[in-house]
């Protein structure tokens, strides 16, 4: 049987450090223990942080429904006025005694209530979009 032999490291080892004196390890303690309440610190703003854009994002989502629902229904009012106003028009015009100038003025003010209104809506989508 062959005798086995043990390698001794190839690597050079440095000179021995000495030991520390206390006050050192004591400092060197209180560095460690302070980067881990930092390191603590950091992940409370993070998850802080991603709770807040949680929010923001579900508000968001909130303000979106409720401007939908705001823009079906003053839409849905705006088509009502279109109605109206082609009426008003086709039954203007059926009636032979009022004069077309009247028809006219009657119609050039139906439109300009409409509009207004429409123009009140798209400022109101504007600003709310801009918020």
């Amino acid at each position: 049987m062959a005798a086995r032999t043990t390698k001794k490291s190839t690597r050079a080892k440095g000179p021995k450090r000495k030991a520390l004196p206390p006050e050192v390890r004591a400092a060197y303690g209180e560095i460690k223990q302070s980067l881990g309440h930092l390191e603590k610190s950091i992940a409370d703003i993070n998850r802080g942080l991603r709770a807040a854009e949680r929010k923001i994002e579900a508000d968001a989502r909130t303000r979106i429904r409720e401007l939908r629902t705001q823009g079906r229904g003053q839409l849905a009012a705006l088509k009502a006025k279109q109605r109206d106003a082609s009426r008003m028009v086709k039954s203007l015009t059926t009636a032979a005694e009022v004069s077309w100038q009247e028809i006219k003025q009657s119609a050039d003010a139906i439109l300009a209530d409409a509009r207004g209104t429409a123009a009140s809506i798209i400022d109101r989508l504007r600003s709310a979009v801009q918020r």
